[in-house]
This record gives C-alpha cells, sequence and structure tokens, in this order.
C-alpha cells in the first residue's frame, strides 16, 4: 500500500541488496536490453503495462444498491404488504415512490462514474527502449507504447520524460525527479546509479532510495539508463490503487533484495473507514422511526381489536397509519436535493461529486486537513531576500546568483531551469545578459553545486559558485569563527521556514581549457539567497472564508515547522507555536491526541495522515481530506469526505469523493456552501415532514379508539399523503437563508426525535381541537355518525395543518412569521396546497374519495383552530432557532 511505501520506518524496509550484475541477472537481462522475441514473449506471460482501472457499477447494479437506503427498504416491505393485503393503492403509490427513487439515486451515481472517466488520463505515452531487431547483436533505440514495456527492459529517460514502469537505475547523470503523484513533496529528488545500495537520502520509504524510480514521478533534470523491473498491477503505483497483482512482482525477491513487497489492496485501515456522516445521520433517524413504523400497525389492530371489535378489516387502515408515519419522499428528495447541488457544482465551478451523499458530508465538515504544498502555497518558490556574510540586506549577492544562474542555463545541454534558477531570474531580471559567459559546471546532485565562469577584469575569469550552504562553505576559506557565524546566520532563516542557497566567488587567470568541479576550491564566501514558497493568490480569503463559515483548517505537510509556520503567517492564518506539532518527534501513540489540538502537523509520513485523520473522526468531528497524491490515498480514504482536483494522480481521483477543477481552498469553499445548501434542505424536509407525520399518527390513534368508525378512509390518508409528498418536492428547491449556511450542517437523529416529539405533540393538539370543534359542531345523538362531514373536515384542516408547517418549519428561520428572505418555491407549494385543501372535497374527485362538501361555518371553525395552531407555532419555532444557533 502507498502508505506503507512510503511511511515505512527503517526498520520497515531494510536496506536492498544486490549488485547491478545480480539485478539483471535475475531478470534474465542484460545493458543491450531484450530481443524483440523475448519481449514478446514476456509481454504475453506478464500482460500488457497498464494500471487496472476500476470498473464502474452497472445501471441494474446501481438500483439494487439504492434499495440498501432503511427508508428505501421499509417502503418496498410496506408495497408488498399492502399487495398482500389487496390494497392496490396503497401498493402502486408506494412502489412508485420506490422506483423513483432508485431510478434518482442511480442516475446521479451513473453521471459522476461518467465524469470520472473522462478525467482518467495515460501515466505516459511512449518510452525510449533499447531492444535487439532479429539476427542483430547491437541493440536499437525506438520508440514502443508503454503498455508494451515488460520486467528486463532497458529503456533511456531524459528531462520531461514521465518514469513509465518501476525501474533501477543503471547509469545516470544529472538525475533529479519528481515523485509528487507518490509522496506529495514537489521538490525533485537527486537519483543516482549505485552498484551496490547502501543508505536512503531521507525518511520517505522506498521512495528515497538514490538507485530506485517509480512508476507516475517524472524527470525534472538529467538523462538515465534503467532497467524495468515491475510492470502493471505490480508497480507500487498500482499496488496504492487497491489493484492486485497475480503472483509475485518482478522485483519483490530479486531486483530490489531485502525490501518487502507492498502489494495487493491499498485499503489496509484506512480503507474501512466506517459510516460517513450522512450514512450516521441517516441511519440513525431512519431506524428511530423504522421502530415506530413497525410497532404502529400491531397497535392499531389490538386496540381496534380490543375496543371496537374490529379485526383484520382495520389492516389497510393499519398500514395507511404506518405509511403516514414514513416519510415516503427522504430517498426522493435526499438524492434530487444532493444531485442538483452536485450538478450546479459541476457546471458553475467545474467541482465533480462521486458520491452523492459526500455532498451532504461536505456541508457537515467541521474540519478540514489540506497540505501545504499547491494548497496554501504554489509550487514555485521566490526569493525572499538577499543577505550578505554579516546578514545585511545585499542585492548584489542577489544579482551575482542571477548571472550564475543565466550561465549555467545558456552552457546547459538541454536548457530547463530549476525552480531556484527561475526564481533567481525572475527576481533580478536580465542581470545575467550584462556579463559575458565562458563555461559552466552544471549541478551535480552529489557535490550540489552548479558553477558558472564570466570574464572579469581584464586577464580574469570569475567563478559563481551556488548551492546548499554546508557545501558551498566547505569550498570557502573562512576562519572558524566566521564559518559559525555564517552557519548560525544560516540556521535562523532555515529556522523562519526559508529555503536557501550559497554564494561564493573567486577570481582565476582566464585560460582556454575548460573549467571542472577540481576549481571549486579556496572560494570567497559572498552571502545568502533565501526563498520562500509563493503564496496560492486565492488562498488567504478562502482561509477567512472557511473560518468565518466554522470550518477549523489544519494543516498536515511533510514540510520543516517552520517553513509550514511561515507559510501560516504569511497568509494570515494566526498560528500559536504551540499549535505547531513535529510529528517526527512525537511517539505514535499519542499524535492523535496532540494534533487534535494543533494547526499544524509538520514532517508527516503518509500513514501520519490516515490516523490523524481517523483520530479527528474519533473524537467526533466530519473530517474532510485535500490530497493529490498516492500518498494521500489512505487519508483520502480514512476521511469523511476525500477531495482531489483534476490534475491529480489517478489513485487519488479514485479514491476520492469530489474533484476540483483546481487545486484551490476556493472551490471547496463553495462545494461546503452547497452542501450546507442541499443538508438544511433535507433538514427542513425532515422537520416538517416528521412532526407532521408524528402528530396525525397520534391523532389518528386516538380518534380510532374515541370514534366509532375510523377517522380516515385508507384512501384519504393516501390521498392526503399523496398530497403532501407532491408538495414537499419543493424542498429539493428551496433556498435557505443566510444563517442555515454560516455553520456545518449536521442531522443529528436525537435533536430531530427531541423536535419532532415537541413539534408533533403540539400538532396532536391542534388535530384533537379540530376533533373537539366537530364533536360540538355536529350535535344530536347520532351527530358522530355523520362520517363524511368529520372525514372532510378533518382531511381539509390536516392538509392546512401541513401548508402551515411548511412555511413554518423550515430550517434557517430568523424567527417569527414572515421574517424569512423570500418566499420561495416553498411557500407557493404550500399556498398551492391550502389551495387544494379546500377545493378537492367540492370537485369531481370528492365523492370517490368519500368526501362531501363542507358547509361555510366550518371552515370559519377551521379557521380559528388553524389560527390558535400558528400562534401556538411561531413563538415555539423561534424560542428553538435561538436554541439550536447558540451553540
Amino acid at each position: 500500500m502507498a502508505s506503507e511505501l512510503a511511511a515505512a520506518d527503517t526498520a520497515a524496509v531494510p536496506p536492498p541488496g544486490g549488485t547491478t550484475l545480480q539485478v539483471l541477472r535475475d531478470l534474465d537481462s542484460g545493458p543491450r536490453g531484450l530481443t524483440d522475441a523475448e519481449a514478446e514473449n514476456r509481454l504475453a506471460a506478464a500482460g500488457e503495462n497498464t494500471v487496472p482501472e476500476l470498473r464502474t457499477a452497472s445501471w441494474p447494479l446501481l438500483c439494487v444498491r439504492a434499495l440498501r437506503d432503511p427508508f428505501t427498504a421499509v417502503l418496498l416491505c410496506l408495497g408488498l404488504v399492502s399487495t398482500l393485503v389487496s390494497s392496490w393503492g396503497t401498493a402502486a403509490v408506494i412502489l412508485g415512490l420506490v422506483a423513483v427513487s432508485c431510478v434518482l439515486r442511480a442516475s446521479g451515481e451513473h453521471r459522476a462514474d461518467r465524469s470520472m472517466a473522462a478525467l482518467r488520463e495515460l501515466v505516459a505515452g511512449t518510452a525510449t527502449v533499447l531492444r535487439r531487431p532479429p539476427g542483430e547483436d547491437r541493440p536499437r533505440a525506438r520508440e514502443v507504447p508503454v503498455a508494451e514495456l515488460v520486467p528486463g527492459d532497458v529503456i533511456r529517460l531524459g528531462p520531461g520524460d514521465l518514469v513509465p514502469a518501476d525501474v533501477r537505475l543503471l547509469r545516470a547523470r544529472g538525475l533529479t525527479v519528481r515523485q509528487a503523484a507518490l509522496t506529495g513533496e514537489s521538490a525533485p529528488v537527486a537519483k543516482t546509479a549505485v552498484e551496490v545500495p547502501g543508505q536512503r537520502t531521507g525518511t520517505g520509504g522506498p521512495f528515497a532510495w538514490p538507485h530506485l524510480c517509480f512508476q507516475g514521478s517524472g524527470v525534472a533534470t538529467g538523462t538515465a539508463t534503467a532497467v524495468v523491473v515491475a510492470t502493471g498491477a505490480r508497480t507500487r503505483f498500482a499496488s496504492a490503487q487497491g489493484t492486485t497483482a497475480h503472483g509475485t512482482p518482478a522485483y519483490g525477491t530479486a531486483a530490489v533484495r531485502g525490501t518487502p513487497v507492498h502489494g495487493g489492496s491499498a485499503h489496509g485501515a484506512a480503507a474501512g473507514r466506517g459510516p460517513s456522516a450522512f450514512d450516521r445521520s441517516v441511519h440513525g433517524i431512519s431506524w428511530v422511526l423504522i421502530r415506530f413504523m413497525l410497532l404502529t400497525p400491531p397497535l392499531v389492530l389490538m386496540a381496534n381489536a380490543a375496543l371496537r371489535g374490529r379485526g383484520l378489516e382495520t389492516l389497510p387502515f393499519a398500514v395507511a397509519v404506518a405509511v403516514g408515519l414514513t416519510p415516503e419522499m427522504l430517498p426522493v428528495i435526499v438524492t434530487t436535493c444532493l444531485a442538483r447541488g452536485a450538478r450546479l457544482l459541476a457546471r458553475a465551478h467545474g467541482v465533480i461529486v462521486k458520491r452523492l451523499p459526500a455532498l451532504h458530508d461536505l456541508g457537515a465538515v467541521d474540519v478540514l486537513c489540506v497540505d501545504k504544498t499547491g494548497t496554501l502555497t504554489q509550487d514555485r518558490p521566490v526569493v525572499a531576500h538577499a543577505l550578505d556574510a554579516d546578514g545585511r540586506e545585499d542585492p548584489e549577492v542577489l544579482r551575482r546568483a542571477a548571472v550564475g544562474a543565466w550561465w549555467t542555463l545558456q552552457f546547459a545541454e538541454l536548457p530547463a531551469p530549476d525552480a531556484l534558477d527561475a526564481a533567481l531570474l525572475e527576481a533580478a531580471g536580465t542581470a545575467g545578459e550584462e556579463h559575458d559567459g565562458i563555461a559552466a559546471v552544471p549541478f551535480d546532485p552529489v557535490r550540489r553545486l552548479s558553477t558558472a565562469v564570466v570574464a572579469g577584469r581584464p586577464g580574469t575569469h570569475v567563478l559563481l559558485v551556488r548551492g546548499a550552504v554546508e557545501d558551498v562553505l566547505d569550498r570557502c576559506v573562512l576562519t572558524p569563527a566566521e564559518r559559525d557565524r555564517v552557519s548560525a546566520l544560516a540556521e535562523r532563516e532555515a529556522a523562519h521556514g526559508l529555503r536557501l542557497i550559497a554564494l561564493a566567488t573567486a577570481e582565476r587567470p582566464a585560460r582556454m581549457r575548460g573549467y571542472t568541479a577540481a576549481d571549486e576550491r579556496g572560494l570567497t564566501f559572498r552571502g545568502l539567497v533565501a526563498f520562500r514558497d509563493a503564496l496560492a493568490p486565492t488562498a488567504a480569503e478562502a482561509l477567512r472564508r472557511l473560518t468565518d463559515a466554522g470550518v477549523t483548517v489544519k494543516i498536515l505537510t511533510g514540510d520543516h515547522p517552520g517553513t509550514a509556520l511561515r507559510a501560516c503567517r504569511d497568509l494570515g492564518l494566526p498560528v500559536a507555536p504551540a499549535q505547531v506539532v513535529d510529528a517526527g518527534r512525537v511517539p505514535a501513540g499519542e499524535l492523535g491526541a496532540q494534533a487534535a489540538r494543533a494547526t499544524v502537523v509538520s514532517r508527516c509520513t503518509p500513514h501520519d495522515k490516515a490516523r490523524l485523520v481517523a483520530a479527528l473522526r474519533a473524537a467526533g468531528h466530519t473530517v474532510g481530506f485535500l490530497g493529490d497524491g498516492v500518498n494521500d490515498v489512505p487519508a483520502l480514504r480514512a476521511a469523511d469526505v476525500g477531495i482531489t482536483p483534476r490534475a491529480a494522480c489517478d489513485a487519488a481521483r479514485e479514491s476520492a469523493d469530489v474533484v476540483l477543477a483546481d487545486k484551490d481552498l476556493t472551490a471547496i469553499g463553495h462545494a461546503v456552501t452547497a452542501g450546507r445548501h442541499a443538508s438544511a434542505n433535507i433538514a427542513s424536509y425532515l422537520r416538517v415532514t416528521l412532526s407532521s407525520n408524528l402528530g396525525n399518527v397520534i391523532a389518528m390513534l386516538a380518534a380510532g379508539l374515541l370514534l366509532p368508525f375510523l377517522p380516515m378512509l385508507p384512501a384519504q390518508v393516501l390521498a392526503q399523503n399523496l398530497c403532501f409528498d407532491a408538495a414537499q418536492a419543493a424542498f429539493a428547491h428551496d433556498r435557505p437563508d443566510p444563517p442555515a449556511l454560516r455553520r456545518p450542517t449536521v442531522l443529528r437523529p436525537r435533536a430531530f426525535l427531541r423536535f419532532i416529539t415537541g413539534f408533533g405533540a403540539l400538532n396532536a393538539v391542534a388535530d384533537l381541537a379540530t376533533f373537539a370543534v366537530l364533536a360540538a359542531a355536529l350535535r344530536g345523538p347520532d351527530a358522530l355518525n355523520d362520517e363524511a362531514v368529520f372525514h372532510t373536515a378533518w382531511f381539509t384542516e390536516n392538509l392546512l395543518t401541513q401548508a402551515l408547517v411548511m412555511v413554518l418549519l423550515r430550517t434557517g428561520r430568523r424567527g417569527g412569521i414572515g421574517m424569512t428572505r423570500s418566499i420561495g418555491p416553498v411557500g407557493r407549494t404550500a399556498a398551492v396546497l391550502a389551495v387544494a385543501a379546500l377545493l378537492l372535497p367540492a370537485c369531481p374527485l370528492g365523492p370517490p374519495l368519500g368526501l362531501t362538501a363542507l358547509p361555510p361555518p366550518y371552515y370559519l371553525m377551521l379557521a380559528a383552530v388553524l389560527t390558535l395552531y400558528a400562534l401556538a407555532l411561531a413563538p415555539a419555532v423561534a424560542r428553538h432557532e435561538r436554541g439550536a444557533a447558540g451553540p
């Protein structure tokens, strides 16, 4: 697994043994490469050098998966029960809702799969390989498709090439590679061909071995010849994507002898991240209501049998009551809200939501973990300042360093400035063109220096030597006191998060013969040039908005603590030294607890990132993680919602839930807002539906025991539910007020249970008050036998009450009637529902449902009940909103 590969401790990855000759012998190859016949046979045996793609689910499978939703499964069961008791109308409505829910959810996921397929990029197109044609002994260099590479092939690499497979270097000259797709760090890593492997160049696991290059990395500078040791599913790049290689990887026991192979599944501990915030909240609410639903039909049947002598003839009514308690539209509303938000995000901001529930998780995120490089800072350095040997600002040091960078570039075989040289040239302009260049000694990753030779005074040449501070000081003429002073100056600058190069010069008599590294002696130290990371242009504003929105940003980086701290301060993010944790100095068991209080965690390995994300989730946070490399895969899978840019490696994109057009915190801010928008609408639907349904069920149970007839016919219950369900589709298009978008939106089962219990009881009181008014209005010994009038009055009152609560119980209101920002689609739909409640009994559809036109006085009585209900409901809503906003 990628995390295991990159985060392995020194003890976990022993030094790989085996000479170059042994590796070639084990691969049955040689410096001249393979013959065409050998390559063809190996291709047939090992398969193509392609990263196995994750297959997307088919339409039928997506629809079947949608049935795993608890409410959808319960609705399906109720539909089957209704079919068994020949309640065809009930069965048709319920099964129709199930079908719509499954289709909507499957279409959303299928659309996301197609978007991801369009984003898939090839690792590389072709590679330069040495092959021997039939009958020839000398190899020929040719371009072949990367898919046709096999273990044992000898390939050539140059600047700009992508490493097409896992390789061991045979020869290298000035080779540096970028391993950001594997380790997340953008700085090039020096690679050399060694006969017998020794120590690693750092703490990055196998990726730090100097003689190995891995698929997914790219050549920054230099050239190399290498032998392919692993292809296809056997590469470490493929293993990080969760693919399993059949058989033993080619380099498992031979090419990298002594290095354990971590192939197979990439899931590990992080893969089983458990249910997300959306899963936990919806399933919690679902099972609370499912228990109510399972108890309701038996209670109705037993009560009617005991008190009224009714038997199985009340079963359709009992099923209708259970359906009445069910938020039938929940799967449809949830899927519509999330799909609509995902569609708008993709169209307006280029954000692709692969897993629809991840949009809700984004709205619930209260901790966002990001890397520094490429997110808060750009992937390039800029000059901060230049200092002389005494620590004073000195523009001449910058100018001379830029002259050296200019002429080193001019004399290069393949001109391609590295990041630091580009920053020098950008800061100093055309300083290099003012001098005559003589020669250059290019950068060497072993000596860590580069030298340019320019014309000086008549008859002299000037050497401009730039490089790592310690290596330059070793070649300068300094007293011990002077060296200590310069070293202290360099340490102070590095502690402030700056990268440094040292500049030294020497004047030599002009000569015609060339210059070599042996001339870099007896130098005069001139000063230091300090670099800082260029800030991402939108990062500061995006951080401020995320903080204002209640999202805590934590920076998990492999950089030095000072580098990360400086970037935060430059961005205006207040970070105290106590809020910076150095993961390299904290015991593994204590890292999670310390990181929970920290803003910056530096020197993070991939395993640390996944552990930190899991610890934050275990502490009750909803965690988002932004990453783009193979090393980020474990953390992406461990988070509630994994986020990655479109330019990320394939492994990261496949593991992520959300894909951004660019690695930009601003886009995440838009996605968080869209998630809260969708979650607020889902919460509105649940508040309105559950409180109203619970009140109606309580009233139905009470009326069923008090009245000599059923309080409402099954057909009327279903017609009422159908009207209400159709009206509630408006919640998918509602516009929550700003207060609902200013804090993470989490659907908490206990909070909803308290809400629906309180407001459901209030709704039941309104219904019982309606019963009392109707009992008083229907005078006479046989008055209560006037079933049609009673059914109609309660049917009308129920729909009017539900129209009222649609407006008053929306999420994010600011308290009181008429205080919402606008009427919106919910207000308009509620008005249509109220009109339908008044007109339906008198229209031609009324008599078939057992409804009749009410005399005018009854409408006045219903209006009085609704007015009292609204006057009691408005302050209760305002009090609840104030309590919810307080925390």
